[in-house]
C-alpha cells in the first residue's frame, strides 16, 4: 500500500526539554546494534524519514504535505493547517520517558508492527474506549528482529509510518512510540530474554522456533517502557494472547489486558498485514482457511444428542474442508483450550478454540474461531461406568 500524499503532518515531532549533555546522538540511517538483524534500507518505521530528519535537525520546516510547521512553547512542533489532535511521535527511549508523566490516566497501550489496517483501528476504538474522556492511549509501532526466523519476512513486512500516524490521529490516540532497533535492545540482541514455556513450545512455537521468546521480550520491554494501566491485543493472534496473559500472571505485572475480536475482509479472510502479499489467485485458496474454520463451528452448533459437538467431530469437518484445496500447504489445524493451548480431548466440554495455520502462494496466515464443545457420547458412558465401579 502506497503511502498518502498531499496530506498535512498527521503528528507532532516531540522534542523533550534535555541538558545537552542527556541527548542521545542521532543514529545512522538503518543502524542495528551488533547481533541483530540490519534494517531494511529505505523503511520509514524504524528509521527517519526526511521530513522527521529535518524537523530534528532545527527550525521550521515543511510537513509531508507542504504545510510549515513551526515549533510551538514547550518544544512541541505543530501544524498549524491540522484540526486534528495529533499524536506525539517519540522514536527514543528518552523521549518516550519525557512524554510519559504528560499522558493523562488510565494510559492505555495498543504494541503493534505498524501497517495498519481494518482489525488495527477495532484495537484502537477499544483502546480508546477503555481510556475514557480523560485517559490516553499509546500505540508502539515496531518491527521486533527478536520474533524473525532467518529467512522470513524481516526485511519486506511492511512499513507505513505516515498512514499509520494519519490512522492513530483519527483514532485519538495520544502519542505514537516507534523506536529504532538500537533503542529497545541498546547495545546487541539481549542475553537474557522471556521463556514462553510449554504453550510457546506448540502450534506456533513448534513451527516458528524462538518466536514467543522474541514475542514476549518485546512485550514486557514495552510494559515497562510505557507502563501502560490497560493493554490491548486482537483474537486474531490467540496464542500469543494466551501467552501475553500468562506473563502479566506469572510476573505479576500490574495492567489489565483486554482483548478485541477477529475482524475479517469481506470475503472472510481474517484482517492482515500479510493479506497484501497474496495475488488474486493465492487468495482464492486461502480461502478454505475460513471455510475450514466456519465448517467447524457449524459442526459444533449441531445437534447436542450426537457426537456433533465433540472435538473430533469438530475437527473432522475443519480438516474435511482443507484437504479439498490441494495447493494449501497445511502446518496444523487443531481443537484446543483456549487458555492452555493443550489439544481438546474426548472429553473436553466448554469454550474451545478451533486454530490453524496454512500457506497459500508462500503467504503464511494463521486464523481461529471459538466453539463450546460437548464431550464425546461414547467417552461420556465410559466415564459414567467407571465412575458406577468405583463407587461399588
Amino acid at each position: 500500500m502506497s503511502e498518502p500524499e498531499g496530506r498535512g503532518a498527521a503528528w507532532t515531532v516531540f522534542s523533550p526539554p534535555e541538558p545537552p549533555q542527556a541527548r542521545h546522538p542521532r543514529e545512522p540511517k538503518g543502524a542495528a546494534p551488533p547481533g541483530l538483524p540490519r534494517e531494511p534500507k529505505g523503511a520509514a518505521p524504524p528509521g527517519l524519514t526526511s521530513e522527521e530528519r529535518a524537523r530534528r535537525e532545527g527550525g521550521a520546516s515543511r510537513a509531508p504535505g507542504g504545510e510549515r510547521e513551526d515549533r510551538a512553547p514547550g518544544g512541541e512542533r505543530e501544524n498549524r493547517a491540522s484540526k486534528k489532535h495529533s499524536p506525539l511521535l517519540l522514536r527514543t527511549r528518552a523521549e518516550l520517558a519525557a512524554a510519559r508523566p504528560r499522558l493523562a490516566a488510565p494510559v492505555v497501550l495498543v504494541p503493534t508492527m505498524g501497517a495498519l489496517h481494518a482489525g488495527h483501528r477495532a484495537l484502537l476504538r477499544a483502546a480508546r474506549a477503555a481510556a475514557g474522556p480523560a485517559g490516553s492511549v499509546i500505540v508502539s509501532i515496531f518491527v521486533n528482529p527478536l520474533q524473525f526466523r532467518p529467512g522470513e519476512d524481516l526485511d519486506r513486512y511492511p512499513r507505513t509510518l505516515e498512514a499509520d500516524l494519519a490512522m492513530c490521529a483519527d483514532e485519538g490516540v495520544r502519542a505514537v512510540f516507534a523506536p529504532l532497533a538500537a533503542q529497545m535492545y541498546p547495545g546487541s540482541r539481549p542475553e537474557v530474554t522471556v521463556d514462553p514455556g510449554p504453550m510457546g513450545q506448540v502450534f506456533e512455537g513448534e513451527f516458528r522456533p524462538g518466536f514467543f521468546g522474541g514475542v514476549l521480550t518485546v512485550v514486557l520491554k514495552l510494559f515497562h517502557l510505557t507502563r501502560p494501566d490497560v493493554a490491548v491485543f486482537g483474537e486474531k493472534d490467540a496464542q500469543q494472547l494466551a501467552l501475553v496473559r500468562r506473563l502479566v500472571s506469572d510476573t505479576d505485572l500490574d495492567l489489565a489486558i483486554e482483548s478485541v475480536p477477529t475482524v475479517r475482509d469481506a470475503d472472510g479472510l481474517a484482517t492482515s498485514s500479510r493479506n497484501r502479499y497474496l495475488s488474486a489467485a493465492d487468495r482464492a485458496v486461502a480461502l478454505a482457511l475460513p471455510r475450514a474454520l466456519r465448517a467447524g463451528q457449524a459442526r459444533a452448533a449441531g445437534d447436542a444428542t450426537e457426537d456433533g459437538q465433540s472435538a473430533g467431530a469438530v475437527l473432522a469437518a475443519a480438516r474435511e474442508v482443507l484437504a479439498a484445496e490441494p495447493a494449501l500447504a497445511v502446518d496444523y489445524v487443531a481443537v484446543v483450550d483456549p487458555r492452555t493451548f493443550a489439544a481438546a480431548g474426548p472429553g473436553h466440554a466448554g469454550p474451545a478454540l478451533i486454530v490453524a495455520a496454512v500457506t497459500a502462494g508462500g503467504t503464511r496466515l494463521i486464523d481461529n474461531v471459538p466453539v463450546v464443545l460437548t464431550a464425546d457420547p461414547d467417552r461420556r458412558s465410559t466415564e459414567r461406568d467407571l465412575r458406577g465401579a468405583a463407587d461399588h
